[in-house]
């Protein structure tokens, strides 16, 4: 069993990856276990944000808080999602605006627009970054798409009508529920429980493996959507795709500016790994259905860079490009 336990180790991402298509294929394609599966499905679909506090209150306890800062990194690259949006949108409204360009342009805007991904400090903790200076950056990148998005979407789309502050209340209900409780519980924990604290920390890769099982559940329901969307698999193919083209861009773009600072794993994860579960949930009630098929591709493919990314880790610890 030992090869087996290594290749699991080595490979945790796409193992969890390729388990979640499995149970996914397992569930759809067999019929005694069809009906079980449309009942387990929410259980599956609560289950995910729950991990996630989890996953997330784990990697905090272990940030400096005092430490917690805005660095140059942080705005430049928030400045450079900020033109990459902006370039997308004059593109949609003046050019690709109906018809399947509008939709292509929605799906490379939800790939571009979702903010960091809440985990992404715990992969950059297993590559050895700067986890406080990543927490930090997720915070300042969620509450920065909470307030393009409002602002951005009725740009993009001519027929979307959203208002501003009650569309910005609502996506920072969710930001402070998904990121700011599981960091406000770390800090108490932290400050005023230390055996607890201490107890959390003794493991350093829990939050990894939290994140590998959240990881099998995701790419289970993310297989499921794409599997059900509703239309040809030409228009599948080339979103899938964009997708792809657009995750490695923006972790090249995240790499190259985070040279500058001496933040290149800090910078790719930063730019890189998106929160695409918000953005399949702001897709779905803002933009053409479709849209959310694209950050659904998005997580599959910016899980097989961060396995790259730990593999080769995992030969060079000393070498972060």
């Amino acid at each position: 069993m030992n090869p087996v336990i290594n290749i699991i180790k080595k490979w945790t991402l796409p193992v969890a990856m390729l388990c979640g298509t499995g149970l996914y294929l397992l569930f759809a394609f067999t019929p005694a276990l069809d009906r079980a599966g449309d009942t387990l499905l929410p259980f599956f679909q609560t289950a995910v944000p729950v991990l996630l506090f989890v996953i997330l209150f784990i990697t905090f306890c272990r940030v400096d808080f005092k430490q917690m800062r805005l660095m140059r990194w942080h705005l430049w690259l928030s400045l450079l999602q900020v033109v990459m949006v902006a370039a997308i949108v004059v593109v949609g409204r003046y050019w690709l605006n109906q018809g399947t360009g509008l939709v292509m342009m929605e799906c490379l805007l939800m790939c571009v627009i979702a903010p960091c991904a809440a985990a992404a400090p715990v992969i950059t903790g297993r590559l050895g970054g700067d986890v406080t200076s990543m927490a930090t950056f997720a915070c300042l990148s969620n509450v920065l798409s909470a307030l393009m998005i409002p602002a951005v979407f009725p740009l993009i789309d001519k027929g979307i009508h959203v208002e501003f502050l009650p569309a910005f209340l609502m996506i920072l209900r969710r930001v402070i529920r998904i990121l700011i409780l599981p960091m406000l519980a770390a800090y108490l924990v932290k400050h005023y429980w230390h055996r607890f604290h201490r107890l959390v920390v003794k493991e350093p890769s829990l939050s990894f493996y939290m994140w590998a099982v959240s990881l099998t559940i995701v790419t289970g329901i993310t297989v499921r959507n794409i599997v059900h969307a509703h239309t040809s698999v030409a228009t599948l193919l080339w979103i899938a795709l964009m997708s792809l083209a657009v995750c490695v861009v923006q972790f090249w773009m995240g790499w190259t500016g985070g040279k500058c600072w001496k933040a290149v794993l800090e910078g790719g994860q930063a730019l890189g790994q998106k929160n695409t579960a918000f953005a399949i949930w702001i897709s779905s009630i803002y933009l053409n259905p479709l849209s959310s098929v694209a950050p659904g591709c998005y997580i599959l493919w910016q899980n097989l860079v961060n396995s790259y990314e730990l593999y080769r880790h995992a030969r060079h610890p000393k070498d972060p490009t």
